[in-house]
């Protein structure tokens, strides 16, 4: 019986851990099944054509909420053509809420959650001619020690040209009701001196950049203290070969024995996730969120200020409970802070999760296709939000990228999301684009922004001049007037491709 383990990645960048996993658990079955990877810019009949090639008898496809609607257009095509091919799926997106979902009616089987023991053993039932009479089979949560590592089953090209997914845990003790692992019961840490002993694997093999997928890496004391030393070890030994991990974690929990380790990574070598999500105490109580705002501001201002590592702070629009005015304050106060980047999403209204209660309370409307945004709710208009996506994408483009370090402050100034809100607006009116601007357009149409606002002109080229110079684009901006003795020594130095940060600093993105 041939079997293809299948799922669409963002980008070719990602790997599936999933799969991965999925394959490292299939017992005897491995031996008859492959793993197929493709990403989002390929062409659903192009990848059903590929997977048809290969005669399976089985396919088992991962659906997310990036891919459920070329999930479900590959699930279509492969029925139409191909209707005695048993197609099985499973993942976030299509483990609750059956009803919502097209592409379950389309399936043989759904595997609602842990697909682990699950698959292999649906599979021995197909096989020896025993399908399930029911198309929903919840997954079996199995204790972490009886699960395989998959870690053997990136390639070589995976550790060369790929990010690495690992995790030391899984589930998580907090209740957010916008967040699918709110439905986990608690954290289970799988063993820590295996675990470390796949790493080392890893390494031995070439791996450099890790990012684990734990929702809450620093919850287990120890184990984050094993981990973080296992890194700096490497680095210490290796302090050439650019290591680089990236972890998400609880910003209202950071004990000294975790700080101290934090401040021994060189700058460039971590970066920490951190969701905030919301200031106003009122909207956390809405949404269940457990976050002490004092401690969190004080370990991320020691974070940014006393270590080297990159914050990734997260903030959502659009909560039950928060107006744009109370919004803009929360982002500003949280930018005293001084993280790196503020990721700003849209609330998205995620199947399965406790967040569905305040949809009439709170007079929600969602988008009806992936990724489910809010388009609009009591307190935030569609045009307010619709205001913010669009200050979400310059800000990207302006401030996260780490592409103008030197002009940030004038631009921000001392109201961060009233300026970035004005000039977001600015350059969509005038472009009517939040795509696909060109550096050189972009950094023309920051100085026109500028200046019309009488600030001293001489000031901005200074500045702008100083952020171009490390842009390694070629030829100089002629509004910025002369340029400075030496520059064209520096851009030859450089090359032509104008990026500040490196792709490994650009793993939580």
């Amino acid at each position: 019986m041939k079997i293809l383990l299948t799922t669409l990645n963002a980008r070719y960048a990602h790997t599936s851990l999933g799969l991965r996993y999925l394959y490292a658990n299939l017992g005897e079955h491995q031996k008859n099944a492959v793993i197929c990877e493709y990403t989002l810019d390929q062409r659903p009949i192009d990848i059903v054509e590929q997977l048809l090639a290969q005669e399976p008898d089985v396919i088992s496809l991962g659906v997310y909420i990036w891919n459920i609607h070329q999930s479900e257009a590959i699930a279509k095509m492969i029925k139409a053509v191909r209707p005695d091919i048993i197609l099985i799926i499973g993942g976030p997106e299509v483990s609750y809420e059956h009803h919502l979902n097209a592409i379950v009616d389309v399936v043989d089987y759904v595997i609602c959650g842990w697909g682990e023991a699950s698959l292999p053993k649906l599979l021995s039932d197909i096989e020896n001619q025993r399908r399930p009479v029911n198309k929903i089979i919840q997954g079996i949560k199995l204790p972490l020690d009886d699960i395989k590592f998959p870690y053997d089953y990136y390639t070589d090209t995976d550790l060369a040209q790929r990010i690495l997914y690992v995790e030391a845990s899984r589930g998580c003790p907090f209740t957010c009701e916008f967040c699918i692992s709110s439905l986990d019961e608690s954290v289970q840490a799988f063993n820590i001196d295996a675990f470390l002993a796949e790493m080392e694997k890893l390494f031995q093999r070439g791996a450099r950049t890790f990012k684990f997928v734990d929702r809450t890496f620093n919850i287990k004391l120890e184990n984050s203290k094993r981990i973080l030393q296992f890194f700096l070890d490497k680095i210490a030994k290796y302090p050439e070969e650019g290591i680089f991990a990236h972890f998400e974690v609880v910003p209202d929990y950071l004990p000294e024995e975790l700080r101290r380790l934090i401040q021994a990574f060189p700058k460039g070598a971590l970066q920490l996730e951190i969701g905030i999500q919301t200031l106003n105490r009122d909207v956390q109580r809405n949404i269940s969120r457990r976050t002490h705002l004092g401690k969190a501001k004080e370990s991320i201002s020691w974070l940014s200020t006393q270590t080297g590592a990159h914050l990734h702070v997260d903030l959502i629009a659009g909560l039950p409970g928060e107006n744009l005015a109370s919004f803009a304050k929360g982002f500003n106060e949280l930018w005293s802070w001084q993280p790196q980047e503020i990721q700003l999403g849209i609330l998205k209204r995620l199947k399965g999760t406790p967040i569905v209660r305040h949809t009439d309370s709170f007079e929600f409307v969602y988008d009806e296709l992936a990724p489910f945004a809010a388009l609009k709710n009591r307190d935030l208009s569609f045009v307010e939000l619709q205001h913010i996506n669009r200050l979400s994408r310059f800000w990207d483009l302006i401030i996260n990228s780490g592409r103008f370090p030197h002009t940030t402050p004038l631009i921000l100034g001392e109201t961060p999301f009233e300026n970035m809100w004005e000039l977001s607006d600015w350059i969509f009116k005038t472009t009517k684009q939040t795509h696909k601007i060109a550096l050189d357009r972009l950094i023309k149409l920051i100085f026109d922004w500028l200046t019309s606002k009488n600030l001293p002109k001489q000031e901005i080229i200074s500045l702008l001049s100083a952020d171009f110079m490390t842009m390694g684009i070629q030829g100089w901006p002629h509004y910025l007037g002369s340029p400075p003795e030496g520059w064209r020594a520096k851009v030859n130095n450089k090359g032509s491709k104008g990026t500040v940060r490196q792709d490994r600093h650009m793993v939580g993105n």
